[in-house]
């Protein structure tokens, strides 16, 4: 919680730094057609199927975006979600998901017969594109403003399972297929919506956005059985969603024309 309230206020001093510098600026920037590369981070809470399991996570991401003179974007994206904990610790918390292998002590046993601990992290993964708009706040800033767009695409997460050294300590159960039947992988549509404020900077290499993302799933297990479920072939997918805030870095490819700067009295 304490980092996206950082985001958050990171979010909030980008935006108004943008807004007070155009402010300042005395020029117009007119409206062109461009192609940008974006490096993005956010941080996501889970609802639905997924909060069942996790906590919160993060993710970063890359993509490739085309504007139109006109405002009008056109994207293809692709993002890696990471740092989701198990929502609680409970032994029986860890028996729902991974049934008898579990010991009283919520371990596993080891190639040895030894108790030992294994690490656990939700991992997820989307590639989409879509359609946005964007909505000028300055007359004087025609490529920046209200950022409003909407992906769709393929979405895929699953329980990674890391055992600290499976060289000199291997677990059995968690070897080779085994381990397939435990990570509960699951794949399926996805939706997207983000409402934010794009900056396009006049020198380009300072442009970036920032704002509020929600992903919306539908999502059934993609192996054949799961060990604690049983076959997979008959299952309904799933609803999950993630709900966060999002900060990119905007890197110009190219540009159809040059900028246009009018200066005023």
């Amino acid at each position: 919680m304490k980092k996206t309230i950082l985001l958050t206020i990171i979010l909030i001093a980008l935006i108004s730094s943008s807004i007070f510098s155009q402010s300042k600026n005395n020029s117009i920037d007119t409206t062109t057609s461009m192609i940008w590369l974006t490096a993005n981070l956010c941080g996501q809470l889970p609802m639905g199927k997924l909060a069942e399991t996790f906590k919160g996570n993060f993710g970063a991401g890359t993509g490739f975006t085309y504007k139109t003179n006109a405002n009008w974007t056109w994207s293809v994206n692709f993002s890696y979600m990471f740092g989701a904990k198990f929502k609680s610790d409970q032994v029986s918390f860890y028996k729902d998901l991974f049934g008898d292998i579990i010991t009283p002590n919520g371990k596993v046993m080891d190639g040895y017969g030894m108790e030992t601990d294994v690490y656990y992290e939700g991992h997820y993964w989307t590639v989409n594109g879509g359609l946005g708009k964007i909505i000028p706040l300055s007359k004087r800033w025609r490529n920046s403003g209200l950022w409003i767009h909407t992906n769709f695409g393929f979405f895929q997460h699953k329980i990674n399972i890391n055992v600290p050294d499976p060289g000199s300590n291997p677990v059995p159960c968690y070897e080779g297929d085994y381990k397939k039947g435990y990570d509960r992988r699951s794949s399926g549509f996805a939706m997207s919506q983000f409402i934010g404020y794009l900056f396009i900077q006049k020198n380009r290499l300072l442009s970036f956005y920032a704002g509020v993302e929600i992903y919306e799933m539908w999502t059934k297990p993609d192996r054949s059985y799961v060990f604690t479920l049983g076959p997979t072939a008959d299952m309904t997918a799933d609803f999950s969603a993630l709900f966060g805030l999002k900060i990119g870095w905007v890197i110009p490819l190219h540009e159809k024309k040059k900028v246009m700067t009018l200066y005023t009295d």
